[in-house]
């Protein structure tokens, strides 16, 4: 991520080398992929299906991709995906980025996803706020009642006539999230149908819908075997010879875009069966949509849009799909008689992709520059193509701006327009603050959508042999890449004036001031040239100055301003967020940009905040080095406290003369993804040996390339404590929580997510353990810090989630996190 300035988002060439490494799949999103004569053919034998599958659970990667795929191309159903979260509380493998930031491109991984296995993305509001132990507890931080109302709302536009979970709704589920989609999807089922319930969502267009089913599409994974003989067996390990490939094969593509959670797969050829436990609804005894008419003869006076369909399929000709064209539009029309209004838009939908397709007819709507501000004149390129012969096309309108041009085969026609647009590309579910369990989301409409849906387009209106026809087609910003090629992304529309702090902490010791800069940007071409930016008054806080006036001169984007920042209480360490307005009202934001290979770059606008945390620290560590793992912020982290960090790469630590540092760090999960981690280890520990500290961070249970983590043996579980606030039980007397600074329970209140995961166990006796936490109604645990001396050093092993808490400031982490460095006797 980096602070945005205007019309400069192209990547640099060294960062996109290094992620076309890491990522095999080249990310180019153009907005008509066009469909090969096989692909035709599937989608013009997809008009005669009418079925359609929900598919329903917690988190972006919990969904069965074979199955999606088996449903969607080879059953060929509209098939749906209900993840009620984005993500946003998993762990990040290939960034970073957490939180929101992390559920955004979880998102684009989930659409990328359903890009390669054709089924559809939904989201519910709910927030993914870390793991969950029961479904109570998810319950309390979702509201349970507003994401049932959000399901309902789902199924009722969506119109599935079978349901499917991931997970029961009891403790086999695992996961409290796992277990509460389970416990929706049953009531959403009856709700849905029930008039009376949310009746303020039914209107001419969405009525109550009786689900015909509801399964659950049961597993043999995680230790856990819940199939059995006597469950619905469906075998999905066909092979589509239109499509080349099996849809084992499929689904290893699909769920290898879950990059950021290392879900990279296997192809699976072969039978593969599938089982699935009746919930609720009719029985199904041989089928999925056993007694469920999938034809159209489920639709009245549809006659002649089957002799069409039928017609159309038989006279398919793979080397000239254009002559299909004639039928289709016959079909279009004659869908307006059909007595379903549901179906109808699908089809009508259906049968204008399939036009464009078989017309070779392509456009585009491409932007000078990647981003624009509110109210800017953006001028927009349109292009358009009819690479068929016998395909008349005329380019009518764009947007409202008559045009009235024929097209000659096979000639890239350009017309440009110019738009503006009143409101920004902020993802809509971050237009307002949220809370810890759910995003605040004022326009219900928007519930389900995975993007915006009014992000800024162009409309195409085209007469196709004399049918009018209009498409809607993203603005996007595209350029070459000298390795990747040409790249598509969406454009961004900013706010008029963001700006980005020197530092989003602002850490005080012992009560002294702290400095911030605050970098200011003024966006458009001819927006205001002046602003008045005024923080927000906090208890307990003195910010000075308080407001400032910003005058930019002609010409002039930026201003720079410094605010000193400084406690009112010395004697007390306190944490608190400061956010600024512009003229009173709007708040003040930072364009932030999120950029992998594998997605679309993200541009999102999150307030401009600082934590202000006051700390009484005593350090007296001054320089350490850091090895990246996954990914995670406490270098930075600690440059806010005074300490200087070198993050070195493994080639560099295994050559370096690590005598001149205080401390080694190891990053967050460095045992899963970093290959060189046994070398790296056995220097270390003769570094430690020789009298240094080395702290490591937690690692999973699972992929690890090494288990040789310490100088003595332990192994990691999946044990957690995911209250943040849970007890904590220490040792007083260890030296860790005395040098040099004296930790008390105050200095475990804050905490943020969670405590700790992944645990250590089988622990040997030469460690110490001397702290141990539990989560209500659980066994304590032992193995979230384990400290050992070693020769002259110390060796810290820790699953407390310091990576979490250090970026969010939280003072007792801080004195903590010092002490495990420090070099006292552990002993």
């Amino acid at each position: 991520m980096k602070f945005l300035s205007l019309g400069m988002r192209r990547p640099f060439l060294s960062v996109i080398i290094l992620l076309a490494i890491i990522f095999s799949k080249s990310a180019v999103y153009a907005q008509n992929p066009q469909w090969d004569a096989a692909q035709i053919k599937l989608n013009l034998e997809k008009l005669n299906v009418l079925g359609s599958v929900l598919y329903f659970a917690a988190h972006p990667d919990d969904e069965n991709t074979r199955l999606i795929a088996w449903l969607a191309q080879e059953k060929k159903y509209r098939t749906g995906y209900l993840s009620l979260t984005r993500g946003d509380g998993g762990q990040n493998l290939i960034g970073t980025e957490q939180g929101i930031e992390l559920g955004l491109i979880r998102t684009q991984e989930l659409l990328a996803a359903r890009q390669i296995d054709k089924g559809e993305q939904f989201f519910s509001s709910a927030y993914d706020f870390g793991f969950s132990k029961t479904p109570e507890e998810t319950f309390a931080f979702w509201d349970k009642q507003r994401i049932l109302r959000e399901a309902v709302w789902i199924i009722r536009k969506f119109r599935p006539d079978v349901i499917i979970t991931r997970f029961p709704p009891d403790a086999r589920g695992g996961h409290g999230h796992h277990q509460a989609s389970a416990i929706l999807a049953r009531e959403a089922f009856k709700a849905a149908a029930d008039p009376e319930q949310f009746p303020e969502q039914l209107n001419d267009d969405i009525k109550p819908w009786q689900v015909k089913r509801l399964l659950w599409n049961t597993a043999n994974f995680g230790g856990q075997n819940n199939t059995r003989e006597d469950q619905l067996k469906v075998d999905i390990g066909a092979y589509n010879a239109l499509l080349g490939t099996s849809y084992g094969e499929v689904a290893a593509h699909s769920r290898s875009s879950h990059k950021s959670q290392g879900f990279g797969s296997a192809a699976q050829r072969g039978s593969s069966i599938e089982y699935f436990e009746y919930v609720d609804g009719a029985p199904a005894d041989t089928t999925l949509l056993d007694g469920i008419d999938t034809s159209w003869e489920r639709i009245p006076n549809s006659q002649k849009v089957q002799s069409l369909i039928s017609l159309i399929n038989q006279n398919y000709q793979l080397n000239r799909p254009e002559l299909t064209i004639p039928n289709l539009i016959q079909l279009y029309k004659a869908l307006d008689q059909v007595n379903d209004d549901y179906w109808k838009k699908e089809k009508k939908n259906e049968v204008k992709k399939l036009i464009l397709a078989c017309g070779g007819i392509w456009f585009e709507s491409i932007a000078k520059k990647p981003d624009y501000a509110r109210g800017d004149q953006i001028k927009v390129d349109n292009s358009i193509i009819v690479r068929r012969t016998g395909v008349s096309v005329e380019l009518i309108k764009l947007n409202d701006h008559d045009v009235h041009k024929n097209l000659a085969m096979n000639v890239l026609q350009k017309d440009s327009l110019t738009v503006t647009f009143d409101h920004t590309t902020q993802p809509y579910w971050l237009n307002e603050p949220h809370a810890r369990g759910k995003f605040n989301v004022k326009d219900f409409d928007l519930t389900g959508y995975p993007e915006n849906p009014d992000n800024p387009k162009v409309r195409f209106e085209l007469s196709i042999n004399g049918e009018h026809l209009a498409f809607d087609q993203d603005i996007q910003y595209k350029y070459t890449d000298p390795v990747r090629g040409e790249i598509y992304n969406p454009i961004a529309i900013l706010p008029q004036l963001t700006a980005k702090s020197s530092s989003s902490l602002a850490l005080t010791q012992y009560a002294k001031a702290a400095k911030v800069n605050l970098f200011f940007q003024k966006n458009g071409q001819s927006q205001p040239q002046h602003f008045k930016v005024t923080a927000d008054e906090l208890k307990g806080w003195e910010i000075n100055p308080a407001s400032f006036d910003l005058q930019f001169a002609p010409g002039s984007a930026h201003i720079s301003k410094e605010i000193t920042i400084k406690p009112l209480a010395p004697g007390t360490s306190s944490i608190d967020t400061l956010h600024f307005r512009i003229d009173q009202k709007d708040r003040l934001m930072e364009a932030k940009e999120i950029n992998y290979a594998h997605i679309p770059e993200i541009v999102y606008f999150p307030d401009v905040a600082i934590k202000m945390s006051n700390i009484n620290l005593i350090n007296e560590v001054r320089k350490v080095a850091y090895i990246h793992g996954a990914g995670d912020l406490i270098p930075e982290s600690l440059a806010a406290i005074g300490i200087k960090v070198d993050v070195l790469t493994s080639e560099q630590l295994l050559k370096s003369n690590l005598t001149d540092y205080d401390a080694v760090i190891l990053g967050v999960r460095i045992f899963n993804v970093n290959q060189e981690i046994a070398q790296i280890q056995t220097k270390l520990l003769s570094y430690v040996h020789a009298g240094g500290t080395v702290l490591e961070q937690y690692n999973v249970s699972n992929g690890l390339i090494s288990k040789n983590f310490g100088p003595y043996p332990f192994n990691i579980g999946r044990s957690r404590v995911t209250d943040e606030l849970a007890p904590v039980s220490y040792n007083e007397k260890d030296p860790i929580f005395n040098f040099p600074n004296k930790i008390t329970s105050a200095d475990f209140k804050h905490w943020v997510q969670e405590r700790g995961l992944y645990f250590a166990e089988d622990i040997d006796k030469r460690y110490r353990t001397p702290l141990a936490i539990q989560d209500a109604g659980e066994p304590l645990h032992k193995g979230s810090l384990l400290v050992t001396e070693y020769g002259k050093g110390k060796f810290v092993y820790t699953s407390l989630s310091f990576f979490r808490q250090l970026p969010a400031g939280i003072p007792g982490a801080y004195r903590l996190f010092v002490n495990l460095l420090s070099k006292s006797k552990s002993k």
